[in-house]
């Protein structure tokens, strides 16, 4: 009984050192901080926080200082959200502690609110004259860059001078007029004729969707999208072109699988001579064909600048699709089958057409196709 009691003072002593160095020795000060801060806030004198307090907001601000005089000794665009970052996290410290009067009595806060503005300006600024050295110059690939940066410009200061104008101005002059082509159909599909069922969609539908959807939202994007036709007939001098080549289509034949099982079924055949239910159990044994396959196909989505001839993106969208369907017979008495026993029985299974299949496989292609485009366009 002894030690048991030895042991409850050794491990009452160990919590009660660990808490009162605590706040001190977390990995994470601000968090220690706001810690010992909700605990004054509680508990006005607590001494391991009017302890700690002091000692941590005197660490923060001299790490987070030293940080900001570094980050400021650099020329990179980046380090403003470094620096905004770190005064950002003396004010908070500073909001925490003049929240609780308790707190603000142990320890008197700097306010940092005058350098986040000043320092939001500053960057504002900065991302202003980058963006408008892109700004000036010609070229679609500049105007890309110069919207980038009047954007990040207006994320400092909302509508900062006149970044709204130039970046309209931007956007418009960094519109790029692609060319969609149909697909061309390299696969097993095209070559061995399988007929016009379905054909629509590969060549024709799958091109005309895209450029219902791609101009549908042309305002999010600098580009406008054209069939190859319609540049032809307009004489629209196109920057991008957009190949798509379907390639290593795959429909293999159906395979099958086997399964039997027996079926009972407690049937009511008459009545004894007190009236009483007279039931005979029936047997049937039912055989269940699966038909089944996956298909697969690939989808080239080449997009180059006609002028340059470089790839401004390349990309193999996959896609599989599975069909399978079940079909039944059976040997024995019909009234032990069940509902769903019936349906396979009366079902006769009908592979889809290849055509069909590749509709499905373009179904499920596009919108990675779409998206893929997008992104190339987008800033």
């Amino acid at each position: 009984m002894k030690k048991i009691f030895f042991f409850l003072i050794l491990i009452i002593g160990a919590y009660s050192c660990k808490t009162s160095k605590g706040y001190l020795e977390r990995g994470n000060p601000d968090r220690s901080l706001q810690d010992a801060v909700k605990k004054l806030c509680k508990s006005a004198d607590d001494e391991k926080a009017i302890e700690a307090l002091p000692v941590l907001y005197a660490n923060i601000k001299a790490s987070r200082l030293e940080k900001i005089k570094m980050y400021s000794a650099s020329k990179d665009l980046a380090r403003w959200d470094k620096i905004i970052d770190e005064y950002k996290g003396l004010q908070n410290a500073y909001n925490s502690i003049m929240a609780c009067p308790a707190a603000f009595k142990v320890v008197v806060p700097q306010s940092y609110n005058d350098s986040i503005i000043e320092a939001n300006n500053l960057a504002a600024q900065e991302y202003y004259d980058y963006a408008q050295s892109y700004f000036v110059k010609s070229g679609k690939d500049n105007a890309k860059i110069a919207y980038i940066y009047f954007d990040k410009t207006n994320k400092y200061i909302f509508e900062f001078k006149d970044v709204k104008e130039k970046m309209a101005q931007a956007f418009k002059n960094a519109i790029v007029l692609v060319v969609v082509n149909q697909v061309e159909d390299g696969s097993y599909f095209n070559n061995n004729g399988w007929g016009n069922y379905g054909a629509n969609y590969s060549n024709d539908y799958f091109q005309q969707k895209l450029l219902r959807d791609l101009n549908a939202a042309s305002n999010r994007y600098p580009a406008l999208f054209y069939t190859d036709w319609e540049v032809k007939r307009d004489n629209i001098k196109a920057d991008w072109v957009v190949f798509l080549r379907l390639r290593d289509l795959h429909i293999p034949p159906p395979e099958y699988s086997y399964a039997t099982k027996n079926e009972s079924a407690n049937i009511k055949i008459g009545k004894d001579s007190t009236g009483k239910p007279i039931y005979k159990t029936v047997y049937a044994t039912v055989k269940i064909t699966k038909a089944f396959f996956t298909a697969s196909g690939d989808m080239e989505v080449n997009i180059r600048d006609l002028f340059s001839g470089r790839d401004i993106s390349y990309r193999s969208c996959k896609e599989e699709f599975s069909w399978g369907e079940e079909k039944a017979t059976y040997s024995g008495d019909s009234q032990a089958l069940s509902t769903r026993d019936v349906e396979l029985i009366n079902h006769t299974v009908t592979p889809p057409r290849k055509e069909e299949v590749l509709n499905e496989l373009y179904r499920k292609i596009y919108p990675e196709v779409l998206n893929n485009i997008i992104n190339a366009v987008s800033f």
